[in-house]
């Protein structure tokens, strides 16, 4: 019998495959920064170009991805079209991976006597 990961059991096949494909997408550098100002809120081509220093192209191609995943969403309002991530547990997951390689690149720094 198998189970869900949160159980004693390996998940399914399917399940694996589905993981594997989600993060395969957030394997891009551009695609996980995407995400992750979209976790902080929603924003426009535009403005996540500016923010992911990326070309409005480059970053309308990622978008394009993440949303044929189901990975962000997006919305019209007026002439431009929002995107976000109504995904909670994609938020979780990219702000706990992120935030832990961010302290302990933190403690790296401070235990090479390189703190601020």
């Amino acid at each position: 019998m198998t189970r869900s990961a949160a159980g004693s059991g390996d998940p399914a096949p399917e399940v694996l495959q589905s993981a594997v494909v989600s993060f395969g997408l957030l394997a891009s550098t551009m695609r996980l920064h995407l995400v992750w100002v979209l976790a902080q809120g929603e924003c426009d081509v535009s403005g996540l170009a500016e923010r992911v220093g990326g070309t409005l192209p480059a970053v309308s191609q990622h978008l394009a991805k993440l949303k044929l995943a189901g990975l962000v969403h997006s919305r019209r309002e007026g002439r431009r079209q929002v995107y976000l991530v109504d995904d909670p547990d994609l938020v979780t997951v990219v702000q706990l991976m992120i935030g832990q390689l961010a302290d302990r690149s933190a403690r790296s720094r401070d235990a090479r006597g390189l703190g601020a």
